[in-house]
């Protein structure tokens, strides 16, 4: 197994030079001409990233959290005219966007087949509709590059925009978020936080991660316990507030030291719900205790990981069931094999056009293994 390992981080690794070619020349821009926060947070990441004024997409729409179907339409409609309107668009690999564009779409029906999603989510689709194909609102797309991770991101061929969002509570979060992104380092340990009898895959994924990376990088909790206070965080995946004991500690902050660069996954519904920040003494609860609910749930915040010193987070702004939930066996493989940050999410989760929110810079990549 060890022997096996190696080769496979080596491959993964074989491609870092790929990713880390990529620069703010490839991003596109998405700021709402609507919302302060979201030219300021778009003009700093611009500077930061070098982002060519050609790449800088200024919609104007509602400055809102959720909006209805006709106004993300109105909202894509925008996007694809800046795309249109590029003088190079085949250099463009990921969208981006800035706090302020709206973040999900209510639906009309839920479960499995439901048409909300998450506004990111839905934009990554743009590639292949600028090429005449169609999607039903209803129900998630697969990702065709989900679970790729010995393959380099092709756009062509997967026919998608990876799509992330520079969000937190404040613009100083999200400042933080973008300067640690260039300060990244493949250095600190990848923490896991197993929950025993839970079911479907997700202790399996992460056992899987756990073995994919050098042992002397991975620290594990695989007993009932929570795992906190650690220091030197580049990667956490856990269950969060869905971990029994983790809700009856009411406990928001893990009390990690994040390193530049680190990311964190949970499995957790509706943890990208909000990026407006709760009262600082608000705690994460469970479904039965109602009075403690923030914006509709009780659950962990994605934003709370930012405030915390983390460089990027998955979230979900409504249901996404676990197999749709970011596969934490890709993700942490990719990332410390050299994969940047929106290739290491996307290759991690099976769906567009669904729940999930990848929030950070796009182009941070941690590099060679120090």
């Amino acid at each position: 197994m060890p022997r096996l390992v190696a080769a496979f981080v080596a491959l993964l690794a074989s491609f870092a030079p790929v990713c880390r070619a990529q620069t703010g020349a490839n991003v596109l821009l998405i700021v709402n001409a609507g919302s302060q926060i979201s030219q300021e947070i778009g003009e700093y990441y611009q500077r930061r990233r070098k982002v060519p004024k050609e790449n800088l997409c200024r919609i104007r729409t509602v400055e809102k959290e959720t909006i209805d179907r006709a106004t993300y339409e109105a909202l894509e409609g925008a996007v694809r005219a800046c795309l249109d309107a590029h003088p190079e668009p085949q250099r463009i690999l990921y969208l981006v966007t800035a706090k302020g564009v709206p973040l999900r779409i209510e639906g009309t029906a839920g479960g499995k087949e439901s048409d909300a999603a998450a506004v990111d989510s839905e934009l990554a689709l743009l590639y292949a509709k600028r090429q005449g194909d169609a999607f039903a609102a209803a129900g998630p797309v697969n990702n065709p590059f989900f679970g790729q991770y010995l393959l380099p991101f092709d756009l062509a061929k997967y026919r998608f925009y990876p799509t992330t969002r520079l969000t937190g509570y404040t613009l100083s979060d999200v400042r933080g978020l973008i300067d640690r992104s260039l300060a990244a380092r493949n250095t600190g340990l990848f923490v896991f936080d197993l929950t025993p009898g839970k079911d479907g895959g997700g202790d399996q994924w992460m056992k899987v991660a756990m073995r994919a990376l050098p042992g002397d990088r991975v620290k594990a909790e695989t007993t009932p316990a929570v795992q906190y206070d650690v220091k030197n965080v580049i990667g956490y995946a856990s269950w969060g507030s869905n971990d029994g004991q983790r809700a009856a500690d009411h406990r928001r902050d893990p009390s990690f030291t994040w390193l530049p660069g680190g990311i964190a996954t949970e499995y957790v519904s509706t943890d990208g719900r909000t990026f407006r920040e709760p009262p600082a003494d608000w705690r994460i609860t469970t479904w039965a205790d109602k009075t403690a609910y923030f914006d509709g749930s009780p659950q962990s915040l994605t934003g709370d990981f930012i405030r915390q010193g983390a460089t990027g987070a998955s979230g979900h702004v409504y249901e996404p069931y676990l197999a749709g939930t970011p596969h934490p066996n890709y993700l942490f493989p990719a990332y410390y094999g050299g994969r940047n940050l929106a290739e290491s999410f996307y290759l991690s989760i099976p769906f567009l056009s669904w729940m999930n929110v990848v929030v950070g810079d796009p182009l941070c990549s941690l590099g060679k293994p120090e």
